[in-house]
């Protein structure tokens, strides 16, 4: 079998994956083999986490809408519900913003919910 000599091909191709982890620690950011190894793993769990984000988000809306409500004596869910039926259609996003910080408009949006 005849020998390659791959010139810079080679070069380029590690020089890639140690450019992606240059912040890393100790041997990760070094040698090449730890280095691709980590990068995966890495990857891997970049993919993960912009899935797992939205969940956290939306976690930490329910939380503060929740904790808004029950200031009011009412719970999380029966607040959405009766959203619901009143046909305002306000995503948990901002009725976190609202509850957090401008809580007299939120306030008046209970006091009507409540209302009917």
């Amino acid at each position: 079998m005849t020998r390659v000599k791959r010139g810079y091909v080679a070069r380029k191709r590690r020089k890639k994956i140690l450019d992606l982890t240059k912040g890393f620690r100790g041997s990760s950011a070094i040698l090449f083999r730890s280095a691709n190894q980590r990068n995966m793993k890495a990857l891997k769990y970049l993919y993960r986490d912009r899935r797992r984000i939205k969940r956290d988000y939306r976690k930490l809306w329910i939380t503060r809408i929740n904790a808004a409500t029950r200031l009011s004596d009412m719970s999380y869910s029966t607040f959405i519900h009766k959203l619901k039926e009143e046909n305002i259609l306000l995503n948990r996003k901002l009725l976190a913003q609202l509850a957090v910080r401008d809580q007299p408009v939120f306030q008046q949006l209970f006091t009507y919910i409540k209302s009917n």
